[in-house]
């Protein structure tokens, strides 16, 4: 591991009044940006910077715990200090419409409507959507198709006052995820995504086999300040995977 030289490069009184402590981490931060530091090279001990920047163990204790509470360093007891690698960023799962995702690759798509009704929350639902009991809330239940098979079950459960008409639309022609877009412009979107046993109703409607795990993806989307929509979406496992590419700067 290549250890970088601190000679000269920072006067530690030149930042007064900031505190000392603070001034070693910018100086760490500096040689960080700057390329002097890469990851795994070793930093300074405790004593060579109290040496170094002339101030108390302590003050030198308290800049590297703090670089090492935000990851920006690694302590090995015994061994040293070294620069951390950057963190790992996991794949950011898209709002993408399914049917031109299926689409995009070539297959054919098509939906079967379930139900799309009109009811009043109940106290699991109005939990769901933030809202009280009885408020009017949409439930859709649709099966997505590609390439004539079921890949993917989504149960929806829908703000009435953000999307008065959702009753009433034909999702065998258009999904509710490019309805909803259009009447209630995303504002945030939360994500998370699990395995699970389907029940009975869920593995029938996907045809898939006892046993057989699947994934769930369970998205709240949020417009003009407000929860509006609330979807539970089951894929089988062995037809279905969950993938994204992103850029890092």
């Amino acid at each position: 591991m290549a250890t970088a030289a601190y000679k000269g490069r920072f006067d530690i009184n030149e930042r007064a009044p900031e505190p000392r402590y603070v001034a070693i981490k910018q100086y760490v931060l500096h040689a960080i940006s700057s390329g002097e530091l890469k990851p795994g090279d070793r930093l300074q001990s405790e004593a060579e910077l109290v040496q170094q920047f002339g101030v108390s163990r302590m003050t030198a204790s308290r800049a590297l715990r703090e670089l090492q509470n935000a990851g920006i360093i690694v302590r090995l007891p015994g061994v040293g200090s070294f620069i951390a690698e950057p963190p790992r960023q996991g794949h950011i799962i898209a709002i993408r419409n399914i049917a031109d995702e299926i689409r995009s690759r070539g297959h054919e798509y098509h939906a079967k409507v379930v139900q799309n009704v009109g009811e009043k929350a109940h106290r699991k639902t109005a939990a769901l959507l933030g809202v009280g009991v009885g408020t009017p809330i949409f439930h859709s239940l649709i099966v997505h198709h590609e390439a004539g098979l079921p890949i993917q079950l989504e149960e929806r459960f829908v703000l009435a006052s953000a999307a008065p008409d959702y009753g009433k639309m034909d999702f065998s022609q258009q999904t509710p995820n490019e309805y909803l877009v259009k009447i209630a412009p995303l504002e945030r979107v939360d994500h998370t995504v699990r395995a699970l046993m389907p029940d009975t109703k869920a593995r029938d409607l996907l045809n898939m086999k006892e046993g057989e795990p699947a994934l769930l993806l369970i998205r709240q989307t949020w417009s003009r300040s407000r929860l509006v929509s609330y979807a539970r979406l089951i894929h089988p496992g062995s037809r279905f995977e969950f993938s994204d590419t992103f850029t890092v700067d």
